[in-house]
């Protein structure tokens, strides 16, 4: 069975009651936490966006829990600076903290001003972002000159070992491309024929024996209907799907295409269902794929009574 970990939402929650969240899920017996990490939401209905790094150092604290974080160099963050940021999560709380690597979305990193790539482009950062981040991690001094650049850039404050940095992907082509140089794979749930492609393209790409986490979108309510209610609440506009959700830029355009989302549609990213029996058998189902971890976003506000829920029916 893989450990089943909490996702914290910054787009949906306050920075204050996400902190809770964590400290709730870690009672409950959550034996793991990720974050997202935006500037903005989805969608304007979710309200929210905080700063994740500043946020990692308070839940952390307030926890004892390993936690990741998902973030994209090379655009709002220079990678030297990223890299510092992970050092000293890394230092402060051994053995707890990792970090996966994506090409990111115009919705939280075209801001910056420069242009938009396309996925080839952002692929190509992203691999240069990794391999100046992974050099300051072991201590060294690094000047690159390329995509980006550092000019003789060192870390000083240094954890013990590096944490690991792993590689986002969510099709069959990226998680190739990320598996012979990060050090696992975070991915995302639904259809275990998809999953399992994509842990393969992994494994085949040189990630075989590396660890594999898998963040799983529901919505779970004590009705269907409830159930169905929330997800398309909060999570119509992050159901688009395509390229729709790396290139808008604005929380506004995503709430104009949100009204083509139906139950259909939505049913393809996020399980809904009222059933913890349901929710129960998707986690062991990603398990027997080789998740290391499994992370669940309850995609719905109704987090505290998820979490209660998980206590009793998911995580014991």
């Amino acid at each position: 069975m893989a450990r089943i970990g909490y996702h914290a939402s910054h787009e949906q929650f306050a920075p204050a009651a996400l902190r809770d969240l964590a400290i709730r899920a870690e009672a409950a017996g959550f034996a793991a936490i990720k974050c997202s990490d935006h500037l903005q939401p989805w969608s304007a209905s979710q309200g929210q966006s905080g700063h994740a790094w500043c946020w990692l150092g308070a839940a952390m604290q307030a926890t004892t829990l390993p936690f990741g974080n998902i973030a994209a160099p090379g655009y709002r963050y220079h990678p030297v600076v990223m890299a510092q940021a992970a050092a000293t999560l890394a230092q402060m709380f051994p053995g707890r903290f990792w970090l996966a690597l994506g090409t990111g979305q115009a919705l939280n990193e075209a801001m910056t001003g420069g242009v938009w790539p396309d996925k080839p482009e952002r692929n190509a950062r992203l691999k240069e972002c990794f391999d100046v981040m992974a050099a300051l991690l072991r201590g060294e001094t690094v000047t690159h000159r390329g995509r980006i650049t550092a000019i003789e850039a060192r870390v000083w404050s240094l954890p013990d070992a590096p944490p690991p940095l792993l590689g986002a992907a969510v099709t069959e082509d990226t998680a190739r491309f990320v598996g012979g140089w990060a050090d696992g794979l975070l991915t995302t749930g639904g259809d275990p024929g998809h999953v399992a492609r994509v842990i393969e393209s992994f494994r085949e790409g040189g990630g075989a024996g590396k660890p594999v986490h898998v963040q799983h979108a529901l919505s779970w309510a004590p009705t269907q209907d409830e159930a169905m209610a929330q997800a398309l609440d909060q999570w119509a506009p992050a159901a688009i799907g395509g390229e729709v959700n790396w290139d808008l830029r604005r929380p506004s355009d995503f709430d104009l295409l949100a009204p083509l989302v139906d139950e259909n549609r939505i049913a393809r990213s996020v399980r809904v269902s009222a059933d913890p029996g349901l929710h129960r058998a998707d986690v062991q189902a990603l398990a027997d794929l080789g998740a290391d971890t499994v992370f669940l976003h309850n995609v719905g506000r109704n987090q505290e009574d998820f979490i209660d829920m998980a206590g009793r029916e998911l995580v014991g």
